[in-house]
């Protein structure tokens, strides 16, 4: 591979006519590198390997390796020790990567809490639909001890509205659909934020409301893991639908306007 830290960078024309930047030797290299990450052959805590073996591998200087390694240092899929002997250790990225961004993007927007509410209606009923029809009796015996142990410790401890969020993801995620599982994790820290903030409100102006809410949470939670178990689709569907609906009236009575970035501040 020539490496490009000397050599010229030719612009081609495209069929748009637009200018086609030639990638440098070092995006070259950390697209190799990415993929190696991609495939599995580099899984999360690895380390790569020291920088003489990868500058003959890849036959570059070592300007341009290092070059290589802050663009995926860049991308969170490498962490780097300065000082340390070990070198740039593989860090897989979780949904946190594009949560922030993603929430930044919202509150520029000026969406609102409804805008929110709303999208998750569209993807969680989904989901409980492939759940119900791939999933694993591991994955339904994991969301019924949360509903059995986690969710009634943190109502005991005024944080309902935390375990509440948590379950949703929690089964978005065991759809083992990633597309799914990316965008609700990227909505989750504002889903749980305004969860918090209404439940723990609710819990203390309206002390039986908000026991009857949780009640009422409870069994649509069994409910659900009924249906899941019975691999029945539909159902799974129709509930969790009617579930989010249900959701959104409780979190909504004067909240609907509220901004996204009135809620992350």
């Amino acid at each position: 591979m020539t490496d490009a830290a000397e050599a010229p960078v030719f612009n081609l024309l495209s069929a748009t006519g637009r200018p086609v930047r030639t990638p440098k030797t070092a995006e070259l290299v950390a697209g190799k590198l990415r993929r190696m990450i991609v495939d599995g052959q580099l899984v999360d805590g690895d380390h790569l390997p020291h920088e003489a073996e990868l500058m003959d591998h890849f036959s570059v200087s070592r300007p341009t390796l290092r070059e290589a390694v802050r663009i995926l240092e860049a991308e969170r899929l490498v962490e780097v020790r300065r000082g340390s002997r070990t070198g740039a250790r593989v860090c897989v990225p979780g949904p946190e990567v594009v949560a922030r961004p993603a929430s930044l993007l919202l509150e520029l927007s000026g969406a609102t809490v409804a805008d929110v509410l709303v999208a998750r209606e569209s993807l969680e009923p989904a989901a409980a639909g492939i759940l119900a029809a791939n999933g694993t009796e591991a994955a339904f015996d994991e969301l019924e001890r949360f509903v059995d142990e986690e969710i009634p410790a943190a109502y005991a401890a005024d944080d309902f509205g935390s375990a509440a969020a948590r379950f949703h993801l929690r089964m978005v995620q065991l759809s083992g659909n990633a597309t799914l599982a990316l965008i609700a994790g990227m909505l989750h820290e504002i889903f749980e934020r305004h969860t918090i903030s209404v439940t723990r409100q609710s819990s203390r102006t309206d002390i039986e409301a908000a026991q009857a809410n949780y009640k009422l949470f409870v069994r649509s939670q069994r409910r659900l893991i009924k249906l899941l178990r019975a691999r029945d689709e539909e159902g799974a569907i129709a509930h969790w639908q009617k579930h989010m609906v249900v959701v959104r009236s409780m979190l909504s009575p004067g909240h609907l306007d509220v901004k996204v970035r009135d809620i992350l501040d």
